[in-house]
């Protein structure tokens, strides 16, 4: 069957996987996930750029609205700009913890035992800020959140994939990360320190949501 087409469009033919590869391939999936956690205690131990490069090469495979994939990953292993970083992320988090009136976010927070010391900044080998552009040439983006978030999450499955880990590291604002890294027009989205997990690293003892309270077949007929 030949559509009419006013745009370049190519056949898209995967193989279709026997069903039973097809589940054990989704069941070795989500061991490889079921294992990421967020990390904030990182080895120093370099971590070479190709990393970095594979892992925005898997977001850039993320939909996007329109197809404008509205993101830009801006990566640093400077010390003296992490050490920058840190100390501007640190001021705004010293607000968060201290000043701003958020009972119940500050308590929604408690069992994961943060506070306003951002170690990790300077530590991981690598700091990454995935950027939003609300505009590219001129012309406005469409469901940009929404893309720049698909994005970051493939990011960060390609990094666990590889073996290193990583945080979603969100202070807020973060206007500064725009300002220290030229990215004028861009909105910092997710600030986010790589590298391998310290020897001593520790996690909260956490349990992800039950599939019963994740899914629901709405058809009646699962």
């Amino acid at each position: 069957m030949t559509r009419p087409h006013t745009h370049p469009f190519i056949p898209f033919t995967p193989p279709r996987l026997p069903i039973e590869e097809g589940l054990d391939r989704g069941r070795a999936f989500h061991r490889l996930l079921d294992a990421r956690r967020s990390v904030r205690w990182f080895s120093p131990d370099p971590v070479p750029a190709e990393v970095i490069e594979l892992a925005v090469l898997a977001a850039n495979t993320a939909p996007s609205g329109a197809h404008q994939q509205p993101w830009r990953f801006v990566a640093t292993r400077n010390p003296d700009l992490k050490r920058r970083i840190r100390a501007a992320a640190e001021e705004e988090e010293r607000r968060f913890y201290h000043e701003r009136e958020l009972p119940e976010w500050h308590a929604a927070l408690a069992h994961l035992e943060t506070d306003a010391t951002k170690e990790f900044l300077e530590v991981a080998p690598w700091l990454v800020v995935a950027f939003a552009q609300k505009q590219q040439d001129g012309r406005k983006t469409y469901y940009t959140n929404e893309s720049v978030g698909i994005a970051c999450g493939f990011f960060i499955a390609a990094l666990h994939s590889m073996g290193l880990a990583t945080l979603t590291h969100t202070p807020n604002p973060m206007t500064f990360l725009t300002d220290l890294l030229g990215r004028e027009g861009e909105r910092p989205y997710i600030l986010f320190p790589i590298g391998y997990p310290a020897d001593d690293c520790e996690v909260p003892d956490l349990r992800r949501k039950p599939l019963g309270e994740a899914l629901t077949f709405a058809d009646g007929l699962a």
